[in-house]
């Protein structure tokens, strides 16, 4: 079956849908080979042969308001179902105590810890339905809904732009790590005012650092701004800006190929922190932490890392979110944070956790 994609960038009041007319989605097995490539593109945290990095051609591109999505008529999509997926409170604290004896052991200075909650709602809701709610309820969020065969149905609302490009060799990523939650009067700002921890600016620091780090790799021209604090949901990060030009933006994959995972997701030693999560952590990832978005140097790209999302399956949802560990990460305050982020897409579907 045809794939399709439509997506919402922050703050604007119309979406984009991508649609694919014919056949399957391209399926690639590296971020390389997206150099010279356009289209939508859904990215797992893990590329493996069951689990690709896609590619949706621009077969229709069509740009709709957004109060006029819900009622949008599109091709369904053939999925097979995976079952139940999600984790509980004590195999949360298995892959706790499993990640933390490596920070205390020194073989990673941080790692990122997810997890998966399984919902279900007595009647399915339509997938463009709950896009459309994610855009009213999150406007300072990039919003996609995906659809395809071999990935399944993902629904995302995530702050984090992987890399964005106007098309003129402008381009821009961001460092964005640490958490707190809005409470009370301060959801009526922006949480300006609020004084982060040395575990909250250690964490986003590792991040920009490694991102400068392999920008200084394609390019000299780069200049860091930051860090801030940014909103998003009831939730506040720290976040770092970095802009750059490129002198040949037909290797854009290769950049990819060097920015994906961040540290934001994975952990530092980078490859040494992704290959324990893959051993290691109760719930595959799947398409949750990698990345999606439209890829399109000569125009615009607008690739954003998949946080705060959820797989759809009929009623039952799957959904997915991670916090970094530290040495001095506590159990108790990682499960609460995870808890905070997985609430984002609990609205969407009318969930309340107490």
């Amino acid at each position: 079956m045809p794939g399709f994609a439509v997506y919402r960038l922050p703050y604007e009041s119309h979406v984009t849908l991508v649609l694919q007319t014919d056949g399957e989605p391209m399926e690639l097995s590296s971020c390389t080979e997206l150099n010279g490539r356009k289209g939508f593109v859904v990215a797992p945290f893990e590329v493996r042969p069951d689990q690709p990095i896609l590619l949706i051609p621009l077969d229709k591109v069509e740009t709709i308001p957004v109060e006029e999505i819900a009622a949008l008529p599109l091709p369904e999509t053939i999925t097979h179902p995976i079952g139940i997926v999600g984790g509980q409170r004590m195999h949360y604290a298995i892959d706790f105590a499993n990640d933390h004896s490596q920070l205390e052991l020194g073989t990673f200075r941080k790692i990122v810890l997810a997890r998966c909650s399984d919902e279900e709602t007595q009647e399915a809701l339509s997938p463009l339905k709950l896009f459309h709610r994610a855009c009213m309820l999150y406007p300072r969020m990039f919003i996609s809904l995906v659809c395809t065969t071999k990935s399944g149905c993902w629904l995302t609302a995530t702050p984090e732009i992987l890399l964005e490009g106007d098309g003129k060799n402008q381009w821009r990523t961001i460092a964005l790590a640490g958490t707190m939650q809005l409470e009370g009067e301060q959801l009526n700002g922006e949480g300006e005012n609020l004084s982060w921890s040395t575990k909250n600016i250690q964490e986003q620091r590792y991040v920009a650092t490694y991102i400068a780090e392999c920008l200084e790799q394609f390019t000299r021209d780069f200049h860091e701004e930051g860090p801030y604090t940014v909103r998003a949901a009831n939730l506040v990060h720290l976040r770092s800006d970095f802009t750059f030009s490129l002198a040949d933006s037909s290797h854009i994959g290769d950049l990819l190929q060097t920015l994906h995972p961040t540290p934001a997701v994975c952990g530092l030693p980078k490859r040494e922190a992704f290959q324990f999560i893959v051993r290691n952590e109760y719930t595959p990832r799947r398409y949750y932490s990698g990345f999606v978005g439209m890829l399109d140097p000569e125009h615009q790209t607008h690739l954003y890392v998949s946080l705060r999302c959820m797989n759809i399956e009929g009623r039952r949802y799957h959904l997915y979110a991670g916090g970094g560990l530290l040495k001095d990460s506590t159990e108790e305050q990682e499960w609460q944070e995870i808890e905070a982020k997985l609430e984002t897409m609990r609205r969407c579907i009318a969930i309340k956790k107490m």
